[in-house]
């Protein structure tokens, strides 16, 4: 499986974007997630995605971020909105086992994109 992330930039305060990750050789059978990494900061599950659509996320991202996926175009979405500084950082889409993945565990997922930058200025 190859992720491509794209949509990231920079944005103010309580503004919106939205992120997509292009896939090839996704198999629809497994998760998909999205997770952020600050400078300095570990990384952290935003949301995720199972083969039946059920989604999970943090409770920091609960009525913000809102996770969706066009399998007919193999691509998964983050839409974000109400963006906080804090929010800053690189997103990455990644795919792994369902047990791992819809519970936004990042070692146990396969597949990893290279990332997109979010900025969110104050």
């Amino acid at each position: 499986v190859q992720l491509a992330e794209s949509g990231g930039g920079s944005v103010q305060t309580g503004g919106s974007l939205r992120l997509s990750c292009a896939a090839s050789g996704y198999v629809t059978s497994t998760c998909i997630a999205w997770f952020r990494q600050a400078p300095g900061k570990e990384l952290d599950g935003v949301a995720a995605i199972d083969s039946d659509g059920r989604t999970n996320y943090p409770e920091d991202a609960k009525g913000r971020f809102t996770i969706s996926q066009d399998r007919t175009k193999n691509t998964l979405y983050l839409e974000m909105t109400s963006l906080k500084p804090e929010d800053s950082a690189t997103y990455y889409c990644a795919t792994g086992p369902r047990s791992y993945c819809f519970f936004l565990l990042s070692y146990g997922m396969n597949s990893w994109g290279k990332g997109t930058l979010v900025t969110i200025s104050s």
